[in-house]
C-alpha cells in the first residue's frame, strides 16, 4: 500500500513570516542564529531568494534561502523545525531553489555546511553537489570547519540526469505547491 502523498506550499518568503522563520532559526541554530532585521533585509534584497514552507497543516515548518549573482547561486541556509524533520521538507525546500536557478539561468550552485552535519552533506550529495575544500574555522559558535559545496553546471546532462531521477523519487513523496 502507497502511503498517501502530503502537499507542502512553498512560497516567497514574507514579513509576516519572519517571526516564526525565527522561531526555528533559534531552534537550529542556537545562539549564533540570525536577527528578525537580517531576514526582513533579505526579503527586500533585490539578490536574494528567501522560500517559506507549510505543511498540509498549514503551519510553518522551513524556511530556506540563497542569492542569485550572475550565473551563481549560493544557499546561505536551509532549516526544519525540529519536530518536523526526515519529512523530506529540507528536500522539497532545495528542489525549489534548483528549479528557480534553471528558470533564472544560474549555471551552479554553491553552499556551505557544518563538516558534522551528515545528514545534510547526504541530501547535497544526493542532489548533485561535491565537496571542493574546507573553511577553516568558519562557523563561529565552535570553530567548526565548513565542507564547500558546489554543483557541476546544472544544466548539462551530468547533472540533469541524476536530478530529474531523484526528484521523480520526491514527487512520490511530496506534492510541492
Amino acid at each position: 500500500m502507497q502511503a498517501e502523498l502530503e502537499t507542502v506550499v512553498i512560497k516567497r518568503m514574507a514579513p509576516e513570516d519572519v517571526d516564526g522563520v525565527i522561531k526555528i532559526e533559534e531552534s537550529a541554530y542556537g545562539d549564533h542564529h540570525w536577527s528578525k532585521e537580517s531576514f526582513l533585509n533579505e526579503i527586500n534584497n533585490e539578490l536574494a531568494r528567501y522560500y517559506s514552507l507549510f505543511n498540509s497543516n498549514n503551519e510553518l515548518v522551513g524556511y530556506a534561502g540563497c542569492w542569485h549573482i550572475l550565473d551563481e547561486a549560493h544557499i546561505t541556509n536551509i532549516a526544519i523545525s525540529a519536530d518536523h524533520r526526515r519529512k523530506k521538507y529540507g528536500e522539497a525546500l532545495l528542489r525549489k531553489i534548483i528549479d528557480d536557478c534553471y528558470t533564472e539561468m544560474i549555471k551552479y550552485i554553491t553552499l556551505e555546511v557544518r563538516v558534522s552535519n551528515n545528514p545534510a552533506i547526504g541530501l547535497y550529495t544526493k542532489y548533485g553537489f561535491s565537496s571542493f575544500g574546507t573553511r577553516k574555522g568558519y562557523y563561529q559558535d565552535n570553530n567548526e570547519d565548513a565542507l564547500i559545496m558546489w554543483t557541476k553546471n546544472i544544466f548539462f546532462d551530468e547533472f540533469k540526469v541524476p536530478y530529474e531521477r531523484v526528484i521523480k523519487d520526491l514527487d512520490g513523496k511530496i506534492d510541492i505547491k
